[in-house]
């Protein structure tokens, strides 16, 4: 399907499989309950646009721009991106889990308590993103740029310390406790001094 119009459009309980969308115009529009598998997405642009409790599962998004976009209790399960840009997009809650996202500037996204188990972030750049409260266990870290990044709340097991660069992160202390056991450190309380 080859750029289909849906500039500030209602896709709400929309639903499309294996299909290919080639420079789609999705600025602001809505939806919910929407439904895409295993989609293609080339071009499309997502410009402000808010999808609520809608998914995209197994797609692939290729040069696609989420500028502005806001994506509530959405699932993405399994999808791939390649040279998109996500300038503050804004996601809440939904299930990201598998997503492949390798070298993909987030820099000025926000995830907030979203699901990115085992997702690949390798070599992302996230300087200044916001994570929080998101699980991502088993997530896929190598040489991603973390720097300044918030990441308060999160499941962070996976993270090596030694294989990003994280100066300026803001982390709670129960993350502190498991980076320090990450690097080979032993956490212990102090000793009471003798009486």
């Amino acid at each position: 399907m080859r750029a289909p119009d849906w500039d500030a459009a209602d896709l709400s309980g929309a639903a499309h499989e294996r299909v290919l969308f080639t420079d789609a115009d999705l600025t602001e529009a809505t939806g919910t309950d929407a439904v895409f598998s295993e989609c293609t997405f080339r071009g499309a642009r997502f410009n402000v646009a808010s999808f609520t409790d809608s998914a995209f599962l197994n797609c692939t998004f290729v040069r696609c721009s989420f500028f502005d976009a806001t994506l509530t209790g959405c699932k993405f399960v399994g999808s791939m991106f390649d040279g998109c840009s996500f300038d503050l997009l804004k996601v809440r809650g939904g299930d990201w889990s598998f997503t492949g996202l390798p070298g993909a500037d987030l820099r000025r996204a926000e995830f907030a308590d979203v699901r990115l188990r085992e997702a690949d972030l390798a070599g992302a750049r996230l300087a200044g993103a916001v994570l929080t409260r998101c699980d991502l266990s088993g997530t896929w870290w190598r040489e991603a740029d973390l720097r300044g990044c918030d990441l308060r709340g999160s499941e962070i097991s996976s993270l090596d310390p030694t294989a990003v660069s994280m100066r300026g992160a803001v982390i709670d202390p129960v993350q502190a406790i498991v980076l320090a056991v990450a690097m080979g450190l032993e956490v212990r309380e102090e000793r009471a001094a003798p009486r």
